[in-house]
């Protein structure tokens, strides 16, 4: 199967034109495009009726979904009590993706507080551990977890602390943000030298069938030193914040990988997520 591209969320043109996120499935379909990433980043709401309609649509179109659990998860905290509101929001996530015909969930690793990076690593091992048993007890375990890469230095989820959270399970799969990685290492990403240390550690650490099916954020993100990042930006107006996804999706296409890769650009993630898809069929001599 070849790679597949799409927006999270709704892009400013789809808010504009369309009235419904039952909308969505063939809006993105009408695009070229051919995934979506419900965005349930401030709390799970999603309606027996909306994941029905959402999910019959998608289906209708050809068209995958993922979901992104609360941003307001974090597996790292020193407070106990969060930690499990936190496996509450996964399973939350978990059974919405369910519903909604979702096989993916992003899930964002949390702060490092006072804690050095080995503790707070520790702590989000054992709450992301406990709360992959409690999906799989509640009936949820075919839902693919996908621990996200940070933007911000003092976040954890560096690339090797999201791989030693998906080595915990083998279901589990890392979703890499690109821009992330790029924001936290200053614009480090330069070229496909960059990239390929990435897609390399990753087949290292996980083996060559998850590294080949991985999950991807990307956008083009303005950063601060040395914060990391600051704001999503657009494709068009990037202000010279990288990364360039052309060398990604070159090396994706030689590599013969199959991501999910979806676009977080500020309001144009459909157009810039087609961007890509049109290079990277390019690049496989597709187009």
């Amino acid at each position: 199967m070849p790679a597949k591209f799409g927006p999270a969320g709704s892009s400013d043109k789809f808010s504009a034109q369309c009235r419904s996120s039952l909308q969505l499935p063939g809006w993105v379909s009408s695009m070229g495009l051919d995934h979506f990433e419900y965005q349930c980043g401030r709390g799970v709401r999603v309606s027996d009726k909306l994941a029905a309609g959402l999910r019959a649509k998608a289906e209708e179109h050809g068209v995958t979904i993922s979901l992104h659990a609360p941003y307001f998860i974090s597996l790292s905290s020193v407070e106990e009590e969060k930690r499990d509101k936190s496996i509450d929001y996964i399973l939350q996530s978990a059974d919405a993706a369910k519903r909604l015909g979702a096989q993916r969930i992003v899930i964002h690793s949390g702060s490092c507080a006072k804690m050095t990076r080995a503790q707070a690593l520790e702590l989000a091992k054992d709450t992301l551990t406990r709360a992959r048993r409690a999906a799989v007890e509640q009936g949820l375990g075919e839902i693919i977890f996908c621990p996200e890469t940070m933007g911000k230095v003092n976040q954890l989820g560096d690339l090797e602390e999201v791989l030693e959270l998906c080595a915990l399970d083998e279901s589990f799969l890392p979703c890499i943000d690109l821009g992330h990685l790029n924001a936290r290492g200053f614009g480090w990403i330069k070229g496909k030298e960059e990239y390929a240390v990435i897609l390399d550690a990753i087949e290292d650490k996980l083996g060559r069938d998850r590294a080949k099916v991985f999950h991807s954020h990307f956008s083009k993100i303005e950063y601060t030193v040395p914060g990391g990042e600051k704001r999503h930006l657009t494709f068009a107006e990037c202000g010279g914040f990288g990364p360039e996804y052309e060398p990604l999706m070159e090396l994706i296409a030689q590599r013969g990988l199959e991501p999910t890769v979806i676009c977080e650009s500020a309001g144009t993630q459909d157009e810039d997520a087609l961007a890509m898809k049109k290079h990277y069929l390019r690049a496989m001599g597709s187009i």
